[in-house]
């Protein structure tokens, strides 16, 4: 089994555009959106959901108010300011507590208990051109590297499975937990970047990142001719570390709108110069 990921340094450079056309042309494959903070290529391939489980996210300060004496010592104790009095008893924020449970260690009376919550979900569905796996990560979860690893986890069993020859991957943008947990272990990383300075800065910054995991990523040059100067520094610093350019795809709002109309652009326009340019970098990426 080989494993694709596909990530960028920074949103908005079309990653997911890219990896539902690759998804479009892929043969006897499993996909995964491992870009649970904002997941979308479920958008694009339209999964239908036959396996659903919840996630032990973090932990919660839960007050007891049959107990709590309104001794006022949590509040005190709390350095994330997650506990207020509203309509005159302690109450803890969901959104604020970062679950660190201080406040049920000094609590005198024991009125304060840790609940785990359950608000990340994972999913497995049928799309039109294989299966999937998806997340959804609650509100305020912060867990999202472990989202990631459970996703990428269970599309590898199923890749194993359905005896599939890929597994492709969503990856998130950036190079915090959620990069990581995308790309270790991962056969081939592809990085869409686009030229801008914004763009080069998180390309050389996301590079080096997965070069730590022993691969040598590959690049495609989105909307190269909103500023061609930019793109030779972006193709200095490939050649210069050793990485190669896959392709250069101009800008086209054709790629939005395949999006809108919730369609690869592949599947939207086959014959564009797009969707040639997308199949050539394809064959690139599967030789």
């Amino acid at each position: 089994m080989q494993e694709i990921t596909v990530i960028s340094g920074k949103g908005g450079t079309g990653k997911t555009s890219f990896t539902s056309a690759f998804a479009s042309l892929a043969k006897n494959s499993v996909f995964a959106d491992c870009d649970v903070d904002a997941a979308n290529l479920y958008l694009i391939l339209q999964p239908e959901n036959y396996r659903e489980e919840k996630v032990l996210g973090a932990s919660t300060a839960v007050i007891d108010h049959d107990v709590c004496t309104s001794c006022g010592l949590c509040q005190e104790v709390c350095r994330f300011d997650a506990i207020d009095i509203i309509d005159g008893q302690y109450e803890v924020s969901e959104f604020s507590c970062e679950g660190c449970d201080f406040c049920m260690h000094v609590c005198p009376v024991d009125a304060i208990s840790m609940e785990k919550s359950y608000t990340s979900k994972w999913f497995i569905g049928n799309t039109r051109f294989g299966s999937m796996v998806h997340a959804k990560l609650g509100v305020a979860e912060d867990l999202s590297g472990k989202l990631v690893t459970t996703v990428r986890e269970e599309a590898k069993k199923l890749t194993e499975k359905e005896n599939a020859d890929l597994l492709i991957v969503d990856g998130p943008p950036g190079i915090g937990c959620p990069v990581i947990a995308s790309v270790t272990g991962t056969n081939q990383v592809v990085i869409v970047t686009e030229p801008t300075k914004s763009g080069l800065h998180d390309l050389k910054r996301v590079a080096e990142m997965v070069k730590g995991f022993d691969v040598s990523p590959r690049v495609i040059i989105n909307k190269f001719d909103i500023n061609k100067k930019l793109v030779k520094e972006i193709e200095v610093y490939c050649a210069e570390n050793k990485m190669e350019v896959l392709g250069k795809v101009p800008f086209d709002k054709i790629m939005v709108d395949a999006m809108v109309n919730q369609q690869t652009i592949i599947e939207y326009s086959p014959n564009h110069p797009i969707s040639i340019k997308i199949k050539e970098i394809w064959q690139k990426i599967i030789a």
